[in-house]
């Protein structure tokens, strides 16, 4: 299929939306605690989280946050990002005006992103270095999103995940120059290799200077392909990741499946942090990916090619309800949130009560219960 056939079946997902033995393992953990919001102003009816983030994409000097970065890759910039959360805020929804040409966004009633200010790396590292040493264990969370996510998706996705997982940490993202859009796929493809060198000296300068002695790693989608090497890569730059590394979610992560197993997965597995690998069924953005690369699968999809591997947890999320497009099921659904929940307080999958465990040709692995 070429570029602009496997363009066009992408735009069709989007119009769209979106041999194995069960052996049923561990107790039901207590519930997740309510989420841990920052104090709000007097007569606001909304929290607002702050999010640090660094980004390469260009910067487009504006008083509108939403519009304060392009989709073209630029110099590598750090800077702190406010995202409001209503008070009525449900677990998994990321609340947006229906209409957003016709409804104006409102932070009592929408997640927005209030502010997004450029600094110098070291006031950068000053602020977050005082953030994480106000947290229990000096925390950090930090995620990498994937194709078509502008920088105000990524904020806004950021501040929600922390809010919901109720985390006591720092929120940090790293926004590369996907064009946020589906027809940007080959571009977003382009631009997220270009972005792997960049990647890599921010988890450097970031282990280095940032003081977080626990560090969650989440990637997206395509996000993977950058994030995998780039760790990998920064690990060896810098040996104190190895410890200061305590998980690494790969959510339905668009990278060659065999790809991953032969050459990615071995290389993560010598960082000796927990990996956990999400993958689903019912991903439809992923099963148009595999298409536009020749049929070869995914890694972030499930069924007879379900990639299980030594020093990796695959959990297959086929039984959760993954909407429309069944990509991002991983800040969507409540259930996806309340297992990280438990994974990032150190609860193995087999003590982790929605999960049950499976058998495959290539080893044990976890799925969801229906």
């Amino acid at each position: 299929m070429g570029i602009r056939s496997c363009a066009l079946a992408l735009l069709v997902v989007a119009a769209l939306g979106g041999c194995a033995s069960s052996v049923e393992v561990g107790a039901a953990p207590p519930p997740p605690p309510a989420p841990v919001p920052e104090p709000e102003p007097d007569g606001e009816e909304f929290t607002r989280i702050t999010t640090f983030f660094a980004t390469d994409r260009n910067y487009v000097a504006t008083a509108e946050p939403n519009e304060a970065f392009g989709k073209q890759p630029d110099t590598l910039r750090y800077g702190v990002a406010t995202v409001s959360i209503p008070r009525d805020h449900r677990m998994g929804e990321i609340e947006r005006p229906f209409l957003s040409w016709i409804t104006r966004e409102d932070p009592s009633r929408h997640i927005v992103l209030l502010s997004a200010d450029v600094m110098p790396s070291d006031v950068f590292f000053q602020h977050l270095s005082a953030r994480i040493r106000d947290t229990t264990g000096r925390n950090a969370l930090v995620f990498v999103h994937g194709y078509n996510v502008t920088f105000a998706e990524a904020a806004r996705r950021t501040a929600q995940m922390a809010y919901d997982l109720g985390f006591d940490g720092a929120p940090v993202f790293y926004s590369w120059p996907s064009a946020g859009s589906f027809q940007g796929y080959a571009a977003d493809a382009r631009n997220i290799e270009w972005s792997q060198a960049n990647m890599e000296r921010f988890l450097v300068d970031f282990f280095r200077r940032s003081q977080a002695d626990n560090v969650y790693l989440v990637a997206h989608s395509m996000g993977n392909r950058a994030v995998t090497r780039a760790i990998i890569n920064a690990a060896r730059q810098e040996p104190r990741i190895r410890t200061r590394l305590k998980q690494v979610v790969l959510a339905a992560p668009d990278v060659d499946a065999a790809v991953f197993r032969t050459q990615i997965a071995p290389a993560l597995a010598e960082l000796h942090a927990p990996i956990t690998l999400y993958a689903s069924s019912g991903d439809l953005a992923l099963r148009a990916a595999q298409q536009f690369y020749g049929g070869y699968p995914r890694a972030g999809q499930s069924g007879d090619g379900l990639v299980v591997v030594r020093g990796v947890d695959t959990i297959d999320a086929s039984a959760v309800d993954t909407g429309l497009l069944g990509h991002s099921y991983y800040g969507d659904e409540q259930s996806i949130l309340s297992d990280m929940f438990y994974m990032f307080r150190g609860v193995r999958p087999e003590a982790r009560a929605m999960l049950v465990g499976r058998h495959h040709h290539d080893g044990d692995y976890w799925a969801f219960r229906p």
